[in-house]
């Protein structure tokens, strides 16, 4: 990069961390360093919550989604409007009222002790998880940048979020997500602009489309009942609700953010922003993948995206075989964009023969493709796939000097924010749900001095460190695993399902404690058979087998054993 984009990212990044800390305000007490004692304004909170959601995953997972398969991923948010109406009226002024640090003490007063720590340990376990595949999304672009190991990426990335984290709290997070969203936008636009203008002077954004269209890049929508196929219209209207029901309403990691706001009503509002804008914004980014595609439809793409594999091919003994593979591909090029350029400039019905021929060249581009990612898996023994590297070799290889560095800077502070917002509810879980509980009950008195203050503080900066940590670990292996945006909801989808069915349960009055904790282990071990036995159907799916698996289960013990039955408190 240019000493401008470098420039650029140092800049942004010491401002955002500066004024972020600036703001904390009581971030030696427990209530100011983990809920900004209520006083969050709600578009701050709403913001946030959107900028964790955008983040680093979305600018390098999503686009390389959208270059690859083109916008039915768009089908994943469906849910996602309906979710927060439902959350809007149930658990969200349920939880804020209650008066409660983390969404599974409220478990505790519903139901029983042992619920709110089993529910707790398999919410510590998921967004430990997921938060390591978000340290995983910029330590990509770094690896493909400079040519570091994962490892070296991960601890760079890693690191300084923990510090971040440790030191200021919500607020801090909270602030910098503004920012942050911000600057993704922006440099969002600025892309989009670019690679318009970047595209052949005959060809412009309408040629693009064709071409898009052409490849089967512009169909958002699949309305088959199919469960082994991830993106349909009814997997993401039916398995998104509940996904994004679980996601946030009962996910510490989101509950965390409207906790903080002022009011009920502040709440609601900081939710609503998501459900306006998140699926606009969301189509944005993956028709930014789709424009890319449509670009190397003219411009001569990389055989692999990955520079790490490519370098490591070229200097194996298969490199005369690699070369051979780049001249196959030269050639599929040159006809595809032949191809391409015909079908830009003409009608639907005059361009047959040239969509026809744009198809054969892209089925031979795929097929040299498919051989090399193979050749790449031998010579290096790591997954080769190549989607998560698709936005940086745009980005470093295409774009002038200034917007490289307004990339970076967007992805470095999206991945620190949310990786610092992520460990700040891990700290808050493992604090509040686990080591506070446990030694006050030992103390037999519930403590809140001074002294006891500043011992959960420590105690909240020393989980901050050990998930990071672990986090960490993750991430170096989380890159291999195929689209960084797949990978992170496909971890979730395990637990999240169960986790909703639980809170579904407090909702109902004559549910019993027994039956949520045993429900919550049959909806877990429902899940795990069936993504095991049956690995075709679609993650999305996971959400309502957990989900509807846990409140009969949780209705028909509470049912046949009704004793002790407990009500909201």
């Amino acid at each position: 990069m240019h000493w401008i984009d470098w420039l650029i990212v140092a800049g942004y990044t010491v401002y955002v961390v500066w004024d972020g800390l600036a703001r904390t305000k009581d971030a030696d007490k427990m209530r100011g360093f983990l809920l900004a004692n209520r006083s969050l304004p709600w578009w701050v909170v709403g913001l946030s919550v959107m900028a964790t959601q955008l983040s680093a995953i979305t600018l390098v997972g999503t686009t390389g989604q959208g270059a690859t398969d083109g916008l039915r991923f768009i089908q994943f948010y469906l849910g996602l409007p309906l979710a927060m109406v439902i959350l809007s009226v149930t658990l969200v002024p349920l939880l804020h009222r209650s008066g409660v640090f983390t969404a599974y003490e409220f478990l505790e007063r519903r139901f029983d002790g042992r619920t709110r720590s089993l529910t707790s340990v398999l919410f510590l376990f998921s967004r430990a998880r997921a938060t390591g595949v978000v340290i995983s999304a910029p330590a990509v672009i770094l690896s493909a940048l400079f040519g570091w190991s994962m490892v070296s990426s991960v601890a760079l990335v890693g690191v300084p979020a923990v510090i971040y984290a440790a030191l200021g709290g919500v607020q801090a997070v909270a602030w910098a997500d503004v920012k942050q969203m911000v600057v993704i936008v922006f440099g969002l636009l600025a892309i989009l602009v670019v690679m318009v203008l970047g595209m052949p002077p005959e060809v412009g954004l309408g040629g693009a489309l064709k071409v898009a269209g052409a490849a089967g890049r512009l169909q958002p929508f699949d309305f088959r009942i199919n469960l082994t196929e991830t993106y349909t219209f009814w997997s993401g209207l039916l398995g998104g609700t509940f996904l994004m029901m679980s996601y946030f309403g009962t996910d510490q990691s989101q509950v965390q953010r409207y906790l903080a706001a002022p009011t009920v009503d502040d709440a609601r509002s900081s939710l609503f922003m998501s459900a306006y804008w998140k699926i606009p914004l969301q189509a944005l980014v993956l028709l930014i993948g789709v424009l890319i595609f449509s670009y190397y439809a003219f411009t001569p793409p990389p055989l692999l995206f990955n520079p790490a594999h490519d370098a490591a091919v070229r200097a194996s003994d298969r490199g005369p075989e690699y070369a051979q593979l780049e001249r196959d591909f030269s050639d599929a090029l040159s006809a595809r964009s032949e191809a391409a350029r015909a079908i830009a400039q003409t009608s639907r019905a005059e361009s047959v023969e040239a969509r026809s021929a744009f198809d054969v060249a892209e089925t031979r581009i795929d097929t040299v493709r498919a051989s090399a990612l193979a050749m790449a898996g031998e010579v290096t023994g790591e997954n080769p796939r190549d989607v998560n590297y698709v936005i940086s070799a745009f980005v470093f290889n295409e774009l002038p000097i200034g917007l490289p560095g307004i990339f970076i800077a967007a992805v470095l502070a999206a991945a620190m924010s949310t990786i610092a917002a992520e460990l700040n509810s891990l700290a808050t879980a493992s604090v509040i749900d686990g080591y506070k509980r446990v030694r006050e009950r030992g103390m037999r008195v519930e403590t809140s001095s001074p002294e006891d203050e500043k011992h959960y503080l420590i105690a909240a900066k020393i989980a901050t460190a050990f998930w990071g940590t672990f986090a960490c670990v993750v991430a170096v292996y989380a890159a291999r695993l195929g689209s960084l945006i797949e990978v992170v909801n496909r971890f979730g989808s395990f637990f999240y399902g169960s986790i909703l069915g639980v809170f579904l349960l407090a909702l109902i009055g004559r549910a019993e404690k027994r039956g949520a904790f045993y429900g919550l282990i049959a909806g877990m071990v429902v899940v795990g058979t069936v993504s095991f036995r049956a690995p075709t159907v679609s993650f999305l799916w996971h959400n309502v087998i957990g989900a509807v698996t846990v409140v009969i289960v949780g209705l028909i013990l509470s049912t046949l054993a009704p004793a002790e039955p407990s009500a909201p408190r």
